[in-house]
């Protein structure tokens, strides 16, 4: 009977020692497969966020230039904006673009009913340089610190649709630039007729912020929950690659060194498995080879992507 035991209970821990390296790698990938879905709820904002941190600066008499010499490049300039066409808000400040967007609340989501939009033709200066800003193309690409006001469907009975309950929440949502503000603009310089504008192309859109890149990526981020929570996944991912990858690289070693042993070989051609075990890794170097490069490649991937994530450290200017 302690025969038995003995021999079902090897055989069990020989399915665990070959089980659990998989369920490390399977856990490692359900793990980061939810950290990109986390990533994947931001939407249009995930992407602003990247292209902030990512897109290479230039000055303004380069973007210029290189608009003048016909080559199409995604850029990003710093800059005042300046424009002898603003108007003034209610607290009499020089604007050159607002956006209003009236919203109603489904759920948990927030549903635009309409948009209302105000701008003037501007541009961003450095010194003696300046560069137009396509305000026509701004769209998800507008960072700014938003102006909210809420409400109920009943204030504003005539603006919603019929049917909607009086109680369903409401706001208008105001987006505003400044001309007296200092900006980022990501886009592409193109000709047009003589007057080099920054715009949306290279199938990316066109990106305005008055803010440093760090508060920028907060005000996209929405606050710290999500992306706490998808840099922890990607944390612990990682982890879990890292181990399983490990355990079944150092597992295919000792298999290897074992097998190579006097002690282990006692007849040419036998079998190292012991009894009621499967074969193993052993002689296998190129899965073991292979394991190694998985492993980095993780480790690389999840390294990018919280940066990427995080907006990275705030580039020089």
């Amino acid at each position: 009977m302690s025969g038995r035991f003995l021999r079902a209970l090897r055989l069990s821990l020989g399915i665990i020692r070959r089980v659990t390296p998989v369920l490390l790698l399977a856990a490692g990938g359900v793990t980061l497969f939810a950290a990109f879905a986390v990533l994947a709820t931001y939407g249009s904002r995930y992407r602003v966020a990247r292209l902030l941190a990512t897109t290479p600066s230039t000055s303004i008499a380069e973007a210029v230039a290189l608009a003048e010499r016909g080559e199409r490049r995604y850029v990003r300039v710093d800059g005042r904006l300046d424009s002898e066409q603003d108007f003034e808000d209610h607290d009499h400040r020089p604007l050159v673009f607002r956006r209003t967007r009236f919203e109603t609340r489904s759920g948990q989501a927030w549903r635009t009913l309409g948009e209302r939009r105000e701008q003037v033709s501007f541009e961003v200066r450095e010194g003696l340089t300046a560069i137009g800003v396509d305000a026509a193309a701004l769209g998800p690409g507008l960072v700014v610190v938003p102006r909210e006001s809420e409400g109920v469907a009943a204030d504003v009975a005539d603006r919603v649709p019929p049917g909607t309950p009086p109680t369903t929440p409401v706001r208008f949502v105001i987006e505003q630039v400044s001309s007296v503000e200092h900006a980022i603009v990501l886009g592409v310089p193109v000709n047009g007729g003589g007057t080099v504008t920054l715009t949306a192309g290279l199938g990316r859109p066109l990106v305005l912020t008055t803010l440093e890149p760090n508060e920028a990526m907060r005000i996209l981020a929405g606050g710290r929950g999500r992306p706490g929570l998808a840099a922890a996944l990607f944390v612990i991912g990682g982890i879990l690659l890292a181990a399983g990858l490990v355990w079944l690289v150092g597992g295919a070693f000792v298999t290897a060194v074992a097998a190579a042993s006097p002690a282990a070989s006692p007849a040419v051609g036998g079998d190292p498995r012991s009894p009621q075990e499967g074969p193993g890794l052993v002689g296998d170097p190129l899965g073991a080879i292979l394991a190694v490069l998985a492993l980095a490649l993780v480790a690389v991937a999840a390294t990018t992507a919280y940066v990427r994530l995080t907006g990275g450290r705030e580039r020089r200017r």
